[in-house]
């Protein structure tokens, strides 16, 4: 009974309010602080201009070390180490698919100058683009005279392998041959006395 007493006399209908003059006062202080420069930015120095992202110019080194046995000591610099080594970041990455993800990522983007944002490219950069591609992709010099030159070469290697085809089964026959003579030469009576009655199976 005393606890339900005490409950209802609880006034719950309070609502905190603000003093607005004092919140108006308090912002128009830290403008006065910002427009004298007093106020301290978060950020040390002025921002940093990078540039945009550019594609890779080099090829990415994924299987030089396949393969490969290496001892690892604790001791041994992380340039050594087993894993892919960033030398831009000085870290090491244990796996092909977390190392591309690392060279790719902004972490490592911010250390070699770029941000994250690409370069809108105008159309003039992207036709030069495709003239370069379709001179990469295609030779210059591929005639009709080139085509029938590798089909001659195909052709004459491949009677070439086909000759030493015929040779090897030639020299095969040549030594059976050398080896049933042989073993027509031998004395049955010496055979016998060795214990074996000549290299004939038993089998007719």
């Amino acid at each position: 009974m005393a606890n339900s007493i005490n409950a209802s006399g609880v006034d719950n209908t309070f609502r905190r309010k603000f003093d607005r003059e004092e919140y108006l006062e308090r912002a128009r202080e830290r403008e006065k602080q910002e427009a004298d420069g007093r106020f301290k930015s978060k950020s040390k120095g002025p921002p940093v201009q990078r540039k945009p992202l550019k594609h890779r110019d080099y090829e990415v080194d994924l299987e030089s070390r396949l393969g490969k046995t290496q001892v690892v000591t604790p001791i041994a610099p992380l340039s050594q180490q087993a894993g892919y080594y960033c030398s831009v970041c000085e870290c090491v990455v244990k796996d092909s698919a977390n190392y591309l993800d690392h060279i790719n990522g902004k972490k490592h983007q911010r250390a070699l100058g770029m941000s994250m944002r690409v370069e809108r490219a105008s159309l003039e950069q992207v036709r030069e683009r495709f003239e370069s591609l379709k001179k990469r992709s295609a030779p210059s010099s591929f005639t009709a005279q080139d085509l029938d030159e590798r089909i001659i070469k195909q052709q004459e290697e491949e009677e070439e392998r086909k000759r030493q085809r015929r040779e090897r089964k030639k020299e095969k026959k040549v030594q059976k041959e050398k080896a049933a003579e042989e073993e027509a030469e031998i004395d049955p009576d010496v055979a016998a006395m060795m214990g074996f009655g000549g290299f004939r199976s038993n089998k007719k």
